[in-house]
């Protein structure tokens, strides 16, 4: 199994992600503060990030991530739900807290 770094900005928090990992508990990881907005997470949109880099080391976007990106405002096409992404393993990734998380 292999193992990337996943740099969380702005941060600038790094650590070290098995493949398979799920992005949001890799996410809680770097930074706990993160688990407690998710439970108060109304909308789905707490988990919106952007990935900076690393996009083909991540999962393929599902049509139910994309329906719950639909009703998030400010989504780009670098908006993943962190929720619903799974790092592969291949390349190193850095992402963006958005949202509720960037306000830590």
């Amino acid at each position: 199994m292999s193992t990337v770094t996943l740099k969380v900005m702005p941060i600038g928090k790094t650590t070290e992600v098995a493949e398979g990992t799920n992005l949001l508990e890799a996410l809680i990881t770097v930074e706990p503060g993160l688990a407690e907005k998710q439970k108060s997470d109304k909308d789905g949109g707490a988990s919106h990030v952007y990935i900076q880099e690393g996009r083909k080391g991540l999962s393929k976007t599902t049509r139910e991530e994309n329906e719950a990106l639909d009703a998030i405002v400010g989504v780009s096409s670098k908006s993943r739900l962190a929720k619903h992404v799974t790092v592969l393993g291949t390349e190193n990734v850095t992402v963006e807290l958005l949202g509720e998380f960037s306000g830590l």
